[in-house]
């Protein structure tokens, strides 16, 4: 440890990373374990800490092992997973566009997914696993369409941005469309979807989901140091000897994968991904994406507003993009507040 700095050593491979940006994670993550614990614990049958971590570690009653693994535990599983896909995706648009906007609600990704759901939904009368499927392949597809548009002798991400604001509008004339002409039923179903919920998730939504950010995560934590690069912009990359197109197609298609899985899973929750990497950069007060801060952040930002969406008003449980959703665009309004005090917009 020196200068602020602290370097990790595991074999050949070595992380210097600062001090204040270590504990920082590390307090974060222990804040999110704990939450999570407390949140498995809490509910109409409820249990303390010691209980529901003996549970996890293969104790306790029948009944406890019941409640914990099969109605408790996968929903909050998912939570985490989705926050950590959502962190990374959004810290990875952030660093490419080099832009505080730059996420996957704005550039068009979710409307994506929302499209597929809704295709899914709508016209084909799909089940939960066709409509997962769909959500899937409509936020690939609108990935590549901004990325085929955007093109010119090379990306940029400014390009990026303003494609996908356009195609983001598109969708979603396109969305509000199929939602006229669906069925009552369908519409209904829909419009649940469309808000993000974690009700009613189980282990059939928590591996496809952890295969999906166990695959993707090192890729996306691997690049850290050209994303890093890439906020300097092009030239300065390229003397750094950054790839700079090919970083930023790796980079962004693993994001698109992320965001496409997490949408599958939960929906489309709001403002995850646009907020977490501004907070992680605030808590560390680091430079560069923060990627694992912004993972840690996006768990712990879904797992509180699924938590607080469903114990925090009597007996009525709200889908969880409601609660991220209203303070997002809270924070939305007061980036952009703040961006226009720098003089930047």
């Amino acid at each position: 440890m020196s200068a602020g700095r602290t370097v990790l050593r595991g074999g050949a491979l070595s992380l210097r990373t600062p001090t204040r940006a270590l504990v920082a994670g590390l307090i974060v993550a222990l804040a999110v374990l704990a939450l999570a614990v407390w949140l498995i614990g809490f509910g109409d049958f409820p249990m303390s800490p010691p209980d529901v971590v003996e549970v996890l570690l293969g104790e306790g009653t029948p009944a406890q092992r019941f409640i914990v693994t099969e109605l408790r535990l996968p929903r909050v599983a998912v939570a985490l997973l989705v926050g950590v896909a959502l962190g990374l995706a959004g810290a990875v648009f952030q660093s490419v566009t080099r832009n505080p906007l730059g996420s996957p609600d704005v550039v068009g990704f979710g409307f994506g997914s929302a499209t597929g759901a809704l295709v899914a939904i709508v016209l084909v009368n799909a089940g939960a696993v066709g409509t997962s499927i769909g959500a899937a392949a409509g936020g690939l597809l609108a990935g590549l369409a901004v990325w085929l548009l955007a093109w010119r002798r090379g990306s940029s991400g400014q390009r990026i941005v303003l494609v996908g604001i356009g195609i983001a509008a598109a969708l979603n004339s396109v969305n509000n469309y199929l939602l006229t002409r669906a069925e009552f039923f369908d519409a209904t179903r829909a419009t649940v979807w469309l808000t993000g919920s974690l009700n009613g998730r189980d282990a059939a939504h928590v591996w496809p989901l952890l295969a999906a950010v166990l695959a993707l995560a090192p890729v996306v934590l691997l690049g850290g140091r050209a994303l890093r690069a890439l906020e300097l912009g092009d030239d300065a990359a390229r003397a750094l000897g950054i790839h700079a197109d090919r970083t930023r197609l790796v980079q962004l298609a693993a994001a698109v994968l992320l965001t496409a899985a997490a949408t599958a899973a939960a929906g489309p929750i709001a403002f995850v991904a646009l907020t977490a990497p501004q907070l992680a950069r605030r808590v560390t007060a680091a430079p560069g994406p923060n990627l694992l801060p912004a993972a840690l952040v996006g768990a712990g930002l879904v797992l509180a507003a699924d938590g607080a969406a469903q114990h925090a008003f009597g007996g009525t449980q709200l889908p969880v993009g409601v609660l991220t959703g209203l303070l997002g665009g809270v924070y939305l309004v007061w980036l952009l507040y703040q961006q226009r005090r720098a003089g930047r917009i």
